[in-house]
């Protein structure tokens, strides 16, 4: 059942991937990524409202008053950085973004997973995954160097 769950992981990224280049695209096309990247997250509070009341049962938000106002800021936080993307893919490419995007992510994870932060289950960094982090961030570095 695992092995679906990973092949799930990897569809949403590369969902992630056309969806972050779509918003790049706007940007461009409208000549102010700013705007474009509102727009995105106008249609993106709808849709979760629409899919938040597929779920929505008395009492739902009671919980709310137990989560610290700091976890709420990821928010703002996802806001700014689909707009850093949105800005960059246009820059430099969507290859280059997604592939460095993705180290800076495996690098997070691990250091997450390493210190247990926001309940991640503790795994310890070993020296087997630092060799895999540089082999990657080789792979960064040759992947996206251009002549």
């Amino acid at each position: 059942m695992k092995v679906s769950l990973y092949v799930l992981t990897m569809f949403l990224g590369v969902v992630l991937a056309v969806h972050l280049a779509m918003n790049g695209k706007v940007g461009a096309v409208m000549g102010n990524p700013r705007v474009a990247n509102a727009v995105f997250w106008c249609i993106g509070a709808v849709t979760a409202i629409a899919i938040g009341l597929t779920g929505w049962r008395s009492g739902a938000l009671g919980p709310l008053s137990q989560v610290s106002p700091v976890l709420l800021t990821g928010g703002a936080l996802g806001a700014c950085l689909v707009f850093a993307i949105a800005w960059l893919i246009p820059q430099v490419g969507a290859g280059p973004v997604m592939i460095t995007l993705l180290a800076g992510q495996i690098l997070g994870g691990l250091l997450m997973s390493h210190y247990g932060w926001l309940g991640s289950p503790v795994q310890p960094v070993t020296p087997m995954k630092l060799l895999g982090v540089a082999i990657m961030i080789a792979g960064v570095v040759i992947a996206t160097f251009r002549k």
